[in-house]
């Protein structure tokens, strides 16, 4: 596959499972646990696969979050909640909020057809390094429900592919605020407003960084890319797809099919409303965005 091929594919995909952070069936189902906050049911959801672990293992995994942030919810959370517990409850999530937002879409033969193309490109992905990815590759697959094990496919896919941006992140030289920093510049990821809430970081931590990659030449005074910081953007972005091929490669010409059927899913879910307004720049683009 070409390497655009394979990031289109990819990005289509993507907001298949992202959309579990904006759901609120999260909310309720965490709730129920005693899991109320948002920050800790959103750190609960997405690392309970790796098991109780703490503030290091989850601040290193998730690379861009401030580790005094994570640190204040983990590990207490687990006090709250066993990570199993917290696996069902995610996953009861993920089905309510599919079948609200896709509606009779959940039950179709594109959806189920793109859980089986999807799950085949997850054989390819290998758990090397990929510490995200390895803990969600050994949790069961939802075999009953096609809706599922597309989102369980998805999952694997997002994590692989984010572990390997971390690769990329690390050989270029970039910090997770400096990474995220770069990439609200762009205009097309989060408000730079909420990335610096979300993800625990000050304005005045967010504007060290800032004040670092503008004496590389990669931001300008305004707080946008230069040449060199979208040349340099790129080619992390570059690696990245690099390092995420094998799981799309290995389709071959059945690749076409699932970009085609992601994208109309993606489209289904963005028109049901599953990402909030005043969360992304005016420039993103939900059914392409890789993270």
């Amino acid at each position: 596959m070409e390497p655009a091929d394979v990031t289109r594919l990819a990005r289509r995909l993507e907001p298949l499972h992202s959309m579990i952070y904006f759901a609120p069936e999260v909310g309720s189902e965490l709730g129920e646990l005693g899991i109320s906050h948002p920050r800790a049911q959103y750190f609960a959801q997405r690392s309970a696969a790796m098991g109780a672990v703490g503030p290091g293992v989850v601040a290193a995994t998730y690379y861009n979050f401030n580790p005094a942030l994570i640190a204040r919810f983990v590990p207490g959370i687990w006090a709250t909640a066993a990570p199993a517990d917290v696996l069902n409850a995610r996953l009861r999530a993920a089905d309510g909020a599919l079948r609200r937002l896709l509606g009779d879409a959940v039950s179709s033969r594109e959806c189920e057809r793109a859980s089986i193309l999807a799950r085949r490109a997850t054989e390819a992905c290998r758990p090397e390094d990929r510490a995200l990815y390895a803990a969600h590759a050994d949790l069961p697959w939802p075999d009953e429900q096609p809706h599922l094990v597309l989102w369980h496919a998805v999952t694997l896919l997002r994590e692989h592919r984010g572990d390997g941006h971390l690769h990329a992140l690390l050989g270029a030289g970039l910090s997770g605020l400096e990474a995220l920093v770069m990439h609200t510049a762009t205009g097309r990821g989060f408000v730079v407003e909420v990335a610096q809430k979300t993800r625990g970081w000050s304005p005045e931590q967010w504007g060290e960084a800032a004040a670092g990659l503008r004496e590389r030449g990669l931001l300008t005074p305004e707080g946008g890319l230069t040449d060199a910081g979208a040349a340099f953007r790129d080619a992390v972005e570059a690696e990245t797809t690099r390092l995420s091929t094998a799981p799309y490669a290995v389709l071959g010409e059945d690749a076409a099919e699932l970009a085609e059927l992601a994208g109309g899913l993606t489209r289904t879910i963005l028109a049901a409303g599953a990402f909030p307004d005043g969360v992304f720049a005016a420039g993103a683009d939900r059914s392409s965005s890789a993270r």
